[in-house]
Parts: structure tokens; sequence; C-alpha cells
């Protein structure tokens, strides 16, 4: 598999963190999607950027599943830190989900942001689902988003709400009034995972003043015909790191059926070359600079 080179790696000054986030931010165009592909780890994130992503998040279960941990229960800040740490190296604008903010008081989640900032990092999302499988009160979220852009006026905050997610009744309303308290404390963006349907997007979309972010759902509208609809950002979310698993698992079934080859090039059910050990090996040390 070629991985196509990434623009060159530059250093990053502290000044140069304002700029990043901008350009972050202007990557967010209603109609234009950025489709925003998750990583969980250094490989998975260096293999995106290679591929010519300007801009990659983390997904929170892709992160907690490979420490070992549950995801949604604040139980991988350190995890997430350390992750950030590791893929400043790369080319590319990060933005991090931290769950909920791993914490209840505003001022843990604001030294959280400060500190992913600090590792130059231009977004976060932040969610008001519960570890319990509610939702959190709006007030309590709209004021750990307030905190945070008072904190790092810069760092683009994508407000999630779990509305649709989590079932609740009445998704729309409640989805609404959430997404319009958290843009009113500063948020920059507002997440609604969960729902693709083109009637409820375009409410969405006319109803929020915020840039709207969408979870692709496979079998569901493709990145085009969400930025039809108006959508400003389409997230993979776990997809990638459940499709990496799965490819694992599919992998495994054809060697113990005799169907694979020892390159993997051409295997049923797979892509037509998968990247050598050489090319995988070449992710740790890849900073942008050529092919790998």
């Amino acid at each position: 598999m070629t991985l196509p080179s990434a623009p060159a790696r530059h250093d990053r000054p502290a000044g140069d963190h304002a700029a990043r986030c901008a350009e972050f931010r202007a990557l967010h165009r209603p109609g234009r999607p950025l489709l925003l592909p998750n990583a969980w780890d250094h490989a998975s994130a260096a293999a995106l950027v290679a591929r010519g992503h300007r801009a990659v998040g983390t997904t929170s279960l892709g992160v907690a599943a490979a420490a070992g941990l549950p995801d949604g229960t604040a139980a991988t800040r350190a995890e997430t830190l350390a992750l950030a740490g590791r893929l400043r190296r790369l080319p590319a604008l990060l933005t991090v989900d931290v769950e909920g903010g791993f914490a209840d008081d505003p001022a843990e989640v604001a030294a959280l942001a400060v500190e992913l900032a600090g590792l130059g990092v231009v977004g976060i999302n932040i969610e008001d689902g519960r570890p319990d499988g509610g939702l959190a009160a709006p007030e309590a979220v709209a004021e750990r988003v307030a905190a945070v852009k008072a904190a790092v006026p810069d760092l683009f905050v994508n407000a999630r709400t779990d509305a649709w997610w989590l079932g609740v009744p009445e998704p729309l309303d409640e989805g609404l009034a959430r997404a319009r308290a958290y843009r009113a404390a500063g948020a920059d963006g507002v997440f609604a995972p969960g729902t693709v349907d083109p009637d409820t997007v375009r409410t969405l979309v006319a109803e929020v003043d915020a840039p709207l972010n969408v979870l692709y759902l496979p079998g569901g509208p493709g990145v085009a015909e969400l930025g039809r609809l108006g959508v400003a950002r389409v997230s993979t979310g776990s997809l990638l790191f459940r499709a990496a698993l799965g490819g694992a698992l599919s992998a495994l079934e054809e060697v113990r059926a005799g169907a694979a080859d020892t390159d993997g090039a051409g295997a049923p059910g797979r892509p037509t070359e998968l990247p050598s050990y050489a090319q995988v090996q070449g992710l740790v040390e890849w900073g942008g600079e050529g092919e790998l």
C-alpha cells in the first residue's frame, strides 16, 4: 500500500497555536463539510495524515478500548493526554474527544483544555452523555464549555449532545435546546451523533447558529449528500477502529481457511494491498517528510 506524502512537518511555537486553531476553524464550511477521520493511536493517526487528511480527531472508544478501559466513564484522561503528546509531531490539526471533560468541575475541564492546547491540540469534543446512560444537565455542560473558552479562547470547542444517541423522548426538541445552550456558552460547533435524517439535519442547520457536525453512519447519506443539507463536519467516530478490529478477525479466519496469501494482497474481503512491515515501522518515526 502506498501512503502518499503529507505536508512537511514544521516547528510549532506557542504563538502558532492561534493560527492553527484558525486554520482548523476555517475547515468547517456548511455545504462543503470537513471529513474528519478519527484515530486511536500514533500509527492510525499517521496513516490518516499520510493519506492527505490535514485534520484528524481521536475516538474515545478506540483510545479507551486500546487501553483496556471502558469508554464514556472518565477513565482515560491520562491516556488521552499521552496520545495527544505522541501525535504532536505529526503535520496535522488534531482535535481530541474528551468525553464529558473527565471531570464535573468546570475549572478541572478548563485545566485539561489548557494542557491539550499546550500539546498543540486545536479542538476538543465535549459531550453531555453521562456514564449512567443519561444526559447531564445542560447548564452544567454549558458551564464547562464557558470555562474552556475562557481559558483557551482559540480552541475549537465542539459541543456534543447525545439526545439522539441515547434515544431520549422528543430528541429534536431536547437536542435543539441543548445545542442552543452550548452555543450561547461559547461553543464553536455542535455535534449531533445518532441522526442523519434529512429533515432533522436541515432543522439543526437552520436553528443553530454554529457549524453542524454529524456522525457518518454506514448505509446513511454520504458526505456529499450531508453537505447538501448544510452539514459542516462529518466524523467517522469509532468506525475505523471497529473496522480495523473486524479486519484483523477476518484476516485470521482467512489464514485459518487457507485463503490468505503471505503478503495479504488480493485476499478475499480485504484491500488489494496491506501496508508492509517496513511501512508500518516507518509510521513510528515519520513526521510528514517523504513517502512511506
